[in-house]
């Protein structure tokens, strides 16, 4: 495995890093990777991480489950619920704060959100790196999934569309910085990204699912997100809550940190801990999971 190091921080260019955790990879190899801080703006990566060239074997796992469709575990049945449940709140959420019907769904994993959309009478588009998720989505939605955001050839975008996506992608600033030109004039971009002041977070540290090292190579709160969209031309209006991500995450993260407890224990505890977390969530706005919706 080759591995690559951060030299300036990509949210305010300081070159003055510590250690923050030391996290597992629980999905796919149990390799041990650093969470390093920016001294300057707090700002949160994986680093060192696997180079270009290795990290996609990081995401061949069966524990995948956004790659893969899932199997019969728990877990993997809670994520599949979720997920469902999800579909129709996100399709209603793009249509408050868009009169657009032209989108392009970042990472669309195996199709389902911009199958939702086409079903609604919507012009679809989809990026989605993995081959096996990229056959599914197209299998789904009866269109051409591209591989990377290089390949785009539409542009003029009413909506932009990123769950869980960006902690994923190598550079933010570029990646915003292309999607903002694949926008019309006062297009909505929705970013979707774990926030690591959640009480979930705090409460699990390193067990914390949603730090998925060394796929998430990422990891922001509200600050760094605020800075970073706005750095690259955007207009942030709204942050939102993923209420169900604290429950989702809470359950695979105690599954990380008490294996040998039983399944009924591990979901009593993880319902309690996402039910907390969505708690305080309401009074300051630090949920397990946010959506931040920006204009150009």
């Amino acid at each position: 495995m080759a591995l690559t190091s951060i030299e300036t921080c990509p949210i305010c260019n300081g070159a003055d890093f510590i250690v923050h955790l030391t996290c597992v990879d629980y999905t796919a190899s149990q390799e041990h990777f650093s969470l390093k801080k920016c001294t300057k703006c707090e700002f949160v990566f994986t680093d060192p991480r696997p180079d270009d060239s290795s990290l996609a074997k990081y995401y061949l796992s069966d524990k995948y489950i956004s790659h893969t469709g899932g199997t019969k575990s728990l877990i993997d049945k809670v994520y599949l619920r979720v997920r469902k449940i999800t579909l129709g709140w996100k399709r209603n959420l793009v249509k408050k704060y868009s009169t657009e019907n032209k989108i392009l769904d970042v990472g669309c994993g195996t199709g389902e959100f911009l199958s939702e959309m086409k079903a609604e009478g919507w012009d679809i588009a989809g990026v989605e790196p993995s081959a096996n998720a990229r056959e599914s989505a197209e299998k789904k939605t009866d269109i051409k999934i591209f591989k990377s955001l290089d390949n785009v050839s539409k542009n003029n975008f009413g909506v932009i569309t990123l769950w869980h996506v960006l902690e994923h992608l190598h550079d933010p600033n570029q990646a915003l910085q292309r999607l903002y030109k694949l926008m019309k004039e006062n297009g909505t971009i929705f970013i979707a990204v774990p926030n690591l002041r959640s009480y979930d977070a705090t409460y699990y540290q390193s067990f914390w699912a949603a730090y998925d090292v060394p796929r998430h190579l990422w990891h922001f709160d509200k600050a760094t997100m605020k800075i970073l969209i706005e750095k690259n031309g955007l207009k942030l209006i709204k942050i939102l809550p993923m209420r169900l991500d604290s429950f989702y995450v809470s359950l695979l993260s105690e599954s990380y940190k008490n294996p040998k407890r039983s399944k009924f224990i591990q979901l009593t505890v993880a319902f309690l801990v996402g039910l907390k977390s969505n708690i305080k969530g309401k009074k300051n706005l630090e949920y397990s999971s946010l959506i931040y919706v920006a204009k150009r």
